[in-house]
């Protein structure tokens, strides 16, 4: 039994390591970008499973034009400048809120554009030496 929890410790640790390593990132798939997303709107709203299944599918949709958007932003030799990267993906958000705004109410995406986009945005991590604490 000890060897057993001792491999499945080991295997743990060695995985997590690989995948803490810079360029060990994996983009989530559009599926699993929208199960995370699903999960938090339902939970914070209890929606009916046919607004549950248009909220779905407009992220579906929108995650998927993003990225495409960004493939082909991409192709154009090189990375894009930050400036046209964001406005291109702010035009695709716009869109994306006003196809929600009209499967929720004002009151649920006042919550879900105050409270829980920001919570779903990937949280950056100090690359840099120091930073924080009392200086």
């Amino acid at each position: 039994m000890k060897k057993i929890l001792f491999l499945f410790f080991c295997a743990t640790a060695i995985a997590g390591a690989t995948y803490a390593q810079p360029g060990g990132f994996q983009r989530r798939t559009v599926e699993e970008r929208v199960a995370m997303v699903h999960q938090k709107i339902d939970s914070a709203f209890k929606l009916e499973a046919a607004k549950l299944t248009q909220v779905d599918a407009v992220f579906t949709a929108y995650y998927k034009a993003q990225d495409a958007k960004r493939e082909e932003l991409m192709a154009g030799g090189g990375p894009p400048d930050r400036e046209t990267m964001m406005a291109e993906m702010g035009k695709l958000t716009d869109a994306r809120d006003e196809k929600l705004k009209a499967v929720l109410t004002a009151d649920q995406f006042k919550t879900w554009k105050e409270q829980i986009e920001p919570s779903m945005r990937p949280q950056r991590r100090n690359m840099g030496g120091g930073g924080g604490g009392n200086q």
